[in-house]
């Protein structure tokens, strides 16, 4: 009798634990992730209804000191740091300052034309979806790459087809939009991100190292097949001080890389993915960007052949129907010194993921993170 009653017991506070932690089994999903994957570090955001409802930290942000990675940790969230760019420029756009199809020559302050396509002018509109016939050959860490007065190679960063024709991930192109940022704004690039994003989102994070707090910072690790373990990689954090002391306005960007260089945690990026499902305003009613902008950035730009691997890219976010079988998620990915990061969100159905990851020798790993994570999401 007494053991039934034990028995009832126990089984009726199991059932209040689930009713109380309805995610609790995410988190053991999430935690077999790891131990099969081997992750170094992962953070994760869900967002159900219109809100997050679930955040998680697993594993180390150091190796060596086994300190664990905490839900305000940072990471280098490489690629996706691009639609915090296209966000601004498109701010701008809305006051006035620039057009999408403006000759970015005039903005540059050097010619930026395709030597094979001379009578071809390339816009910002090109440049945001990667159509622009730029590439990343040459390097994209300073304009002098693609300055036809500084390099005599400079022709290389343009490829063979006439631009506005074809599409190729360039992270050239997001380094020159940070520069029109500041050109047309005024501001420097980090702190213009910092004042018109992240501080009227109630956010923390930004481009600049010096600016934030260094024991944050997840470290970010590649597989080192050879030598059998993780090895971290210093430059993912470099603040790179000197260089931004003697910064020439408008020309010394892509120090910041606003093509790769946002610095934020998990939690506060869904935040920020929160604004763009909800089309440029936040559920609080802070508004960003307008309604046309946001949703022309979640829109692929040109073509509809799904053949085309320019079908499913905008302006700095684009449609992937390869992860949840049947649905349409709109975000980017994010990779680079082993850390992978991913941000997408169902703008109708009001439901998304973040996931970071400061390393791991499984490449999809955070496909299966978030696979792991849809069914816990529930829809109205």
């Amino acid at each position: 009798m007494h053991i039934m009653r034990k028995s009832i017991i126990f089984l009726l506070s199991l059932c209040v634990i689930t009713a109380c932690n309805p995610y609790g089994g995410l988190t053991e999903d999430l935690n077999r992730v790891m131990k099969d994957s081997d992750v170094v570090g992962l953070s994760v955001a869900l967002v159900e209804n219109n809100q997050i409802v679930y955040t998680h930290s697993f594993g180390v942000k150091d190796i060596d000191t086994q300190e664990p990675v905490s839900d305000g940790d940072l990471f280098r969230i490489a690629s996706i740091s691009k639609s915090f760019s296209a966000t601004s420029i498109m701010q701008l756009i809305e006051q006035g300052f620039v057009t999408l199809d403006m000759d970015v020559t005039l903005l540059a302050g050097f010619p930026i034309r395709n030597p094979k396509y001379p009578d071809v002018k390339i816009t910002l509109g090109m440049l945001l979806s990667h159509r622009s016939s730029l590439n990343d050959s040459e390097g994209y860490f300073t304009f002098d790459v693609i300055n036809p007065d500084v390099n005599p190679n400079y022709a290389n960063c343009y490829n063979d087809y006439e631009p506005g024709t074809q599409y190729e991930y360039c992270n050239l192109n997001f380094n020159l939009v940070g520069s029109f940022i500041e050109k047309l704004s005024g501001e420097r690039f980090d702190q213009y991100v910092v004042g018109h994003i992240l501080r009227p989102l109630g956010l923390y994070g930004g481009y600049c190292v010096d600016s934030l707090d260094a024991s944050k910072f997840v470290k970010l690790y590649t597989y080192d097949e050879q030598a059998g373990k993780f090895v971290y990689d210093p430059e993912c954090y470099e603040p790179r001080s000197e260089r931004i002391a003697n910064y020439k306005f408008g020309y010394d960007t892509p120090v910041f890389s606003p093509t790769g260089g946002m610095k934020i945690s998990a939690i506060d990026l869904a935040k920020y993915m929160l604004m763009h499902m909800n089309y440029g305003t936040s559920p609080s009613g802070v508004k960003i960007i307008n309604e046309k902008h946001s949703r022309m950035m979640q829109t692929p730009v040109h073509s509809t052949d799904t053949t085309d691997p320019d079908a499913y890219y905008g302006y700095a976010l684009w449609n992937e129907d390869s992860y949840i079988e049947g649905e349409t998620l709109v975000g980017h990915t994010g990779g680079a010194y082993g850390l992978r990061s991913e941000m997408f969100f169902n703008p109708e159905k009001k439901y998304g993921f973040v996931a970071i990851c400061s390393g791991s020798r499984d490449e999809e790993i955070l496909k299966t993170v978030i696979r792991a994570m849809r069914p816990y999401v529930k829809t109205k």
